[in-house]
């Protein structure tokens, strides 16, 4: 009996002290419901061949008409946008110096979309630290954490925090002392490796094109345009790049110049996620064969990833993923392939995801959004 009751005392000790061990992993504050927290089921990686799910293309009204859910996951099945949910990017490149600890960037934005840790292609060139004279000289700046809070990084404390622990960068320079002055007319500034936009005269918004808009600020024809939903906000914005008029989606407008001409430049090979619906069944191999390349009448053309996400009797769901930016070049690769497109959304430009934007409506992207756009092209 002693022995006995000595083992069950064991064991309730243990009931009892479990709650007392802490927290587990994930729990503390950066898993916590509150805004800006990193879900804890979302998986890292932008869109692939897997990446739809069943936590896909949950959107706002991108059924397809007379369309039935079917299959597993068949709550996310049909014509619905909003592209691969959870982190992007993570992996090598860039400073990611002490990225795993403490908040997150722009942590306390109540909009956009949590993007993960950001990966940047072309790191700054580090140079020498500031000689004591030279940071004497730079008295006439602001400091660095006050820069950081006013531009939304975080509260001017925990700014401090990321500054000390080595995830702040300056031109290029990684910034330990909590006296560093800076002037944010002409500073370049990365935290985790993302860049800290100071500008505040750019501007850079998402736009859910309807079908049957014309992708121009001004048309002769009367036509609607990008200007009759832009003009009521007084802004002076153009496009980056531009969807014919019977594709909806996914449309930046910015008045950043130096970004929309990398966005479009073929060298930086930025990925654009569509869903395509077009008439079924659908042959196997066709997906190999548009990931091998299909001779049209300009050249070569494939897509770098291909997903089928849906069928129903007469009807396909296609995602595809790819970074050319030639005139109707998705449209074109679905005729070459006997499949002419019925519906084309573009769901996502790099790192950037249409979600649950109803269409026709225009967003401003958050801090975390825009630093992510400016690392996806070098800046």
């Amino acid at each position: 009996m002693t022995q006995g009751s000595r083992s069950g005392a064991g064991r309730g000790d243990n009931r009892r002290q479990g709650p007392a061990q802490g927290p587990r992993r994930g729990q503390g504050p950066a898993a916590s419901g509150r805004s800006g927290a990193p879900r804890r089921d979302a998986r890292p990686g932008g869109p692939s061949d897997g990446a739809a799910g069943d936590s896909g293309y949950k959107g706002s009204g991108y059924r397809a008409p007379g369309a039935k859910p079917t299959g597993a996951g068949a709550k996310g099945a049909g014509f619905k946008h909003g592209g691969p949910k959870g982190p992007q990017g993570g992996g090598k490149g860039g400073p990611q110096r002490g990225a795993a600890k403490g908040p997150r960037p722009f942590g306390n934005e109540r909009f956009g979309n949590n993007l993960g840790p950001v990966q940047r292609k072309r790191p700054a060139a580090s140079r020498p630290a500031p000689s004591p004279r030279e940071d004497a000289e730079d008295q006439d700046g602001v400091r660095l954490q006050k820069v950081l809070a006013n531009a939304g990084v975080a509260s001017r404390r925990v700014s401090e925090d990321m500054i000390a622990a080595g995830r702040v960068e300056v031109d290029g320079e990684i910034v330990t002392e909590l006296g560093r002055r800076v002037d944010p007319a002409t500073a370049t500034i990365h935290v985790d490796g993302m860049r800290v936009q100071l500008n505040e005269t750019l501007k850079y918004f998402v736009f859910n094109k309807p079908r049957g808009v014309v992708s121009t600020m001004e048309d002769p024809e009367g036509r609607r345009c990008i200007s009759d939903y832009v003009r009521k906000k007084g802004e002076r914005l153009f496009h980056v790049g531009r969807l014919d008029v019977n594709t909806e989606g996914l449309l930046l407008l910015t008045n950043d110049g130096e970004l929309a001409n990398r966005l479009t430049h073929p060298s930086y090979e930025i990925p654009k996620t569509y869903l395509v619906q077009v008439p079924g069944p659908m042959a196997q191999g066709i997906g190999a064969k548009m990931k091998e390349g299909i001779q049209l009448e300009d050249g070569w053309a494939s897509v770098d990833s291909f997903k089928l996400v849906d069928s129903t009797p007469g009807k396909v769901l296609v995602e595809v993923v790819l970074h050319s930016g030639r005139n109707r070049i998705v449209r074109r690769l679905f005729d070459a392939v006997g499949h002419p497109v019925k519906r084309l959304v573009r769901v996502q430009v790099g790192p950037i995801r249409l979600g649950d934007q109803k269409q026709g409506t225009i967003r401003p992207l958050s801090g975390h959004e825009i630093g992510h756009l400016l690392a996806a092209v070098g800046m």
